[in-house]
């Protein structure tokens, strides 16, 4: 985990996402993104020099109407001491079943966002922090651009006004590759996605793109990171 503190650092004291007194929830869907930055912002509490607690927020969508099994996250929180929140929603059924929706990721995540957030404000939460890593924020940028036709993408640290609280996102500095192995060194318990598009979405389709690319053209994907970073686009900085 020491790499991917180190990242979280400099990321969070680079964009000033953390303050003393913050109430930080951590958006938990239990994959390795998620797990690493609840973790990860649980040990930086030791040494970054801010006082902040840490609580995790799981928004449980409910696909094909069975709730989801967080119990190897719960039980993780429990040994840490972590306040841990489960949320169960009706939004995979909305989703899939009743609206049978023909590209379901764009209304799934704005759902899931809003639930989340409505769930941070009322548990008190000053600070929302998403697990969006290194490479997450590089497909953003790729899809945005070609799917969209604009130069955009997600911020460091967002504003949530109506909401009274601020979204932060401390592993985009962090490559995919740390994530995964920092998740898998320090045996972190991962929910397998259960959602009936995984593996078939356009963002997937990025990740291969991009991967080979990268394959072709070693630093490819870095240089689309730094065309963002230079771009201070929405509050993206050097």
């Amino acid at each position: 985990m020491q790499r991917i503190l180190g990242y979280m650092r400099k990321t969070i004291q680079k964009y000033n996402m953390l303050s003393d007194g913050d109430t930080v929830g951590v958006g938990v869907s239990g994959g390795k993104d998620s797990m690493v930055l609840l973790y990860g912002l649980n040990l930086l509490r030791r040494f970054i020099g801010i006082d902040y607690t840490v609580t995790g927020i799981t928004i449980d969508p409910g696909f094909g109407g069975v709730q989801g099994d967080y119990t190897e996250a719960e039980e993780f929180c429990s040994r840490k001491g972590i306040p841990y929140h489960i949320i169960r929603t009706q939004i995979g059924e909305i989703v899939f079943d009743v609206r049978k929706e023909k590209n379901p990721c764009s209304m799934c995540a704005h759902l899931r966002r809003g639930a989340l957030q409505d769930a941070a404000r009322d548990l008190g939460c000053t600070k929302l922090a998403l697990g969006h890593n290194h490479d997450d924020t590089i497909e953003t940028f790729i899809m945005n651009l070609f799917n969209e036709g604009r130069i955009g993408c997600y911020s460091p640290v967002t504003e949530l006004e109506d909401k009274g609280m601020i979204m932060i996102r401390p592993l985009v500095m962090a490559p995919e590759k740390e994530v995964r192995r920092a998740a898998r060194r320090a045996q972190l318990p991962i929910v397998k996605s259960v959602c009936p598009a995984d593996g078939h979405t356009n963002r997937q389709r990025t990740k291969e793109f991009l991967a080979e690319m990268e394959r072709k053209d070693h630093g490819f994907k870095d240089r689309m990171y730094t065309a963002l970073c230079n771009s201070g686009i929405d509050g993206w900085k050097r």
